[in-house]
């Protein structure tokens, strides 16, 4: 019914208007008067307003997470801390919401298929929450300026990644490294393109363990979930399939972003009107993103993606320097 209806242009220009509409009428919010305290912008509104905002602003988010192969997360904190008049640690909780919402319902599919691996996701669990944990407290106690700053950088460290990063299908890895064949960490799936199962393993593990504590206290500190990092660690630096990669990513979140979450909660800084219209949008969009990626051309839509993560990476970085 899609595909009779709409052509892969007329897609791309619907979504970078309802996009832009989304943006456009929240813009008066990012000015002087606005910034000057949320309280304020807040009083000016019936309280359903921001709900609506954030559940149709979250719906687009959510198509583009799927057409760009990136998290919500990711693409729900630069923005929202950006254009709209929250505070950081607000957002920073909602985000990490969002990215657990979408990992939980993907999880125990991916694990039934035999997809995602426990013995290559459990270690790299283990190091990534504990370092969330920190991560999160990290986040809480510097000053929100300092934080604003570093995730405009961060995100626009993203997009440098998203720009040069490669993809391997089936990385070549000769022999496991001690580590993981210790832990036992390799197996078999089954690959229907190509008709036949398909034997993995890994190598340089401790190298892996080492950029995951990285990665953990990023997610933490910034609320992003940590797919777009995941991903290439597990593909490129320890040769594991894509597929089981991106699986794999996907279950890891879900113990991630639980860990650095219940700092979030703790601390009072997840809100229920922000959390819920933004984890309904977030997956309404994904299961529209899902019927639209069908029809789109993904090099397109990672082009919008990179420019979508490139203006809010900038827009938050400039945001924390106290110059727009």
């Amino acid at each position: 019914m899609l595909q009779k209806k709409f052509t892969s242009v007329h897609l791309l220009i619907s979504l970078f208007v309802l996009f832009s509409i989304a943006l456009i009428s929240t813009s008066a919010l990012a000015s002087p008067e606005a910034a000057a305290g949320t309280a304020e912008a807040v009083e000016q509104h019936a309280w359903w307003f921001w709900p609506l905002v954030l559940l149709i602003l979250s719906f687009v988010l959510g198509i583009f997470a799927v057409l760009g192969g990136v998290g919500g997360g990711v693409l729900y904190v630069p923005i929202v801390s950006g254009f709209l008049p929250f505070h950081l640690d607000f957002v920073r909780g909602a985000g990490l919401i969002v990215a657990l919402a979408g990992a939980l319902a993907a999880g125990p599919g991916l694990l039934r298929k035999g997809m995602a691996d426990l013995r290559l996701a459990i270690p790299m669990a283990l190091i990534a929450s504990a370092c969330a944990i920190g991560g999160a407290m990290i986040g809480l106690a510097l000053p929100t300026n300092v934080i604003q700053t570093l995730l405009g950088a961060t995100i626009l460290g993203i997009v440098v990644i998203m720009l040069l990063a490669k993809k391997s299908e089936f990385p070549e890895v000769p022999k496991p490294d001690a580590l993981s064949q210790s832990l036992r960490i390799m197996g078999i799936y089954h690959e229907p393109t190509l008709g036949k199962d398909v034997n993995w393993q890994i190598h340089r593990t401790p190298v892996g363990l080492g950029l995951f504590v990285i990665i953990g206290v990023m997610a933490g500190m910034f609320g992003l979930g940590a797919g777009w990092a995941n991903v290439p660690v597990l593909n490129l630096v320890m040769g594991a399939p894509i597929k089981i990669s991106v699986a794999t990513s996907k279950f890891l979140l879900s113990i991630t972003d639980t860990s650095a979450a219940w700092i979030y909660i703790n601390n009072g800084a997840v809100l229920p009107l922000m959390v819920v219209p933004s984890v309904v949008g977030i997956m309404l969009g994904s299961f529209i993103g899902v019927k639209v990626l069908a029809v789109t051309k993904p090099a397109v839509i990672r082009i919008l993606v990179i420019t979508v993560l490139s203006i809010s990476g900038l827009k938050a970085l400039l945001k924390g320097l106290g110059i727009g």
